[in-house]
Parts: structure tokens; sequence; C-alpha cells
């Protein structure tokens, strides 16, 4: 844990303030897993000899890190996102030529809920749960994500826990529709933070525009299907908190 809190000190001196977690789902642990005796020491042996690491005992090491970079993360001021739910690297030949993370990745069918309910669970109990952002792989977990987030909010952050926008293969029209319609449902869509971007690529920047044009076309939906009774100025600064207004708040960008 120091050398990761070194490096995380290293990013925060140059301006960074959000992490990303990429899991196929959260261990289930305790309320409070804690570092100290999270990995037996046998562990620690066994690797030394080239020997398995027994699967409890990985599933606890990995819990105690979580929260303890969780912790870490509520320290800082960061927030975190935990995006949940993909299943890699899927054939065995394209990986052997290629490479890892090739494209033979897909939707995974994890359970989600109880370990992302320990986890948010253990931090919130001990006062240490940061600004947090979940993202779904999967469809069916749309209903579950968005209830979840609505578990753990607290003052004085309006939406601490955030539904975060279609992702991945879910980040297309139909799915940026359907999480939109899940948190109108299930949540307050006035605080939501609107689309992401993968920084890695520069068109990736393009999807932006793409979610603002899917996202006015479902609210003209939603109004024209007499859902919403709303003058339109109202709608307007709606739209405005969606694409922009409530990221810079909840990051807290200074745009001076």
């Amino acid at each position: 844990m120091l050398a990761l809190r070194r490096r995380a000190e290293a990013f925060h001196a140059v301006g960074c303030r959000l992490s990303d977690h990429g899991l196929e789902r959260l261990p289930l642990s305790s309320r409070d897993p804690g570092a100290a005796g999270a990995w037996p020491p046998q562990s620690f042996d066994r690797l030394r000899i080239g020997q398995a690491i027994l699967p409890p005992d990985i599933e606890r090491f990995r819990a105690a890190l979580m929260h303890e970079l969780g912790s870490m993360y509520h320290e800082l001021g960061w927030a975190q996102q935990l995006h949940l739910g993909p299943l890699r690297n899927t054939n065995t030949r394209r990986r052997q030529a290629l490479g890892a993370d090739a494209g033979t990745d897909s939707i995974g069918d994890f359970e989600q809920a109880r370990g992302l309910a320990s986890y948010l669970d253990g931090l919130d109990a001990r006062g240490r749960l940061p600004r947090t952002i979940l993202y779904n792989l999967n469809p069916r977990d749309n209903e579950l994500f968005a209830t979840m987030a609505g578990n753990y909010q607290q003052g004085p952050v309006r939406g601490h826990v955030q539904y975060g926008a279609a992702w991945w293969f879910l980040d297309q029209a139909d799915g940026i529709r359907k999480q939109l319609g899940t948190l109108a449902t299930m949540g307050v869509l006035s605080t939501f933070l609107g689309m992401l971007t993968d920084s890695r690529s520069f068109l990736s920047y393009s999807r932006h525009d793409y979610f603002r044009r899917v996202l006015c076309s479902w609210i003209g939906g939603e109004v024209e299907r007499g859902r919403w009774v709303v003058e339109e100025p109202a709608l307007g600064r709606l739209v405005e908190r969606l694409c922009h207004a409530n990221a810079r708040d909840w990051f807290g960008f200074d745009e001076r």
C-alpha cells in the first residue's frame, strides 16, 4: 500500500483527482476487511516457490486492497470510478497471436449486487466512502446499479454515488436511452454527470456530441408522450446540467 500511496500522491501533485477500476466484479467481503492479515503469510511462501495461491486468499486480498484504496481516495479528496462486468480475452487463439485485450472481450454475467454492497457499505460505515461512479456492462444490471447508487447518498455533494453513463457495448443509442430511462425511474436524473471520455483516443471525444443528440431526442420523446410536463426553459437548464454543469460542480473544476 505504501508504494500505491506514493504513486497516488505523485499523480495528486500534478492535478489528478479521479481513479478508475475495471473489474469483473467486486469481491465479497466483511464490513471492514482491513489490510492487516488480509493475506495469510503462507500465501507469500507459496508464491516464492511457484505454487498457486488459494482462491479464498486471493478474494480476501482483493477485498482488503479495494477497501484500502477507497479509503485513500477519500482521504485525498478523489472520486473513484468502478467499471464492472467485462469477460475478457475469450479467444485463446487470438490472444496467443495478438496479445491480451485485442478485441475478444464480451459482456460477463457475474453476480454484482452483494460484492458491490459490501464494498460501498464497508467504506460508508467508516465514513470513508469517496465520491463514486458505478458503470455496469451487462444491461440486466441497470436497475441493480441505479438502486445501489441510491443507497449511499450523503451531503453536501449532490449525487455522491452516481449511476454512470452507458459504457462499452452499451454506449450506443439504445443503451444510452435505457440508461437514462432507468436513472430517471429509479434515481434522480437531474444530478447525473453525463457522458465520459476515453482520452486515450482522440476520436472518442465525439461521443459527447453523440450523447447530447441522443439525450435531447430522448427528452423530447418523453415530453411528446406526456410523461414530462415541463416548460422549455426548464428543459434547457436540465440539458445544460447533464451535459456540462453537473460534472463541473461534482468534480470541482475551476473554469477561470
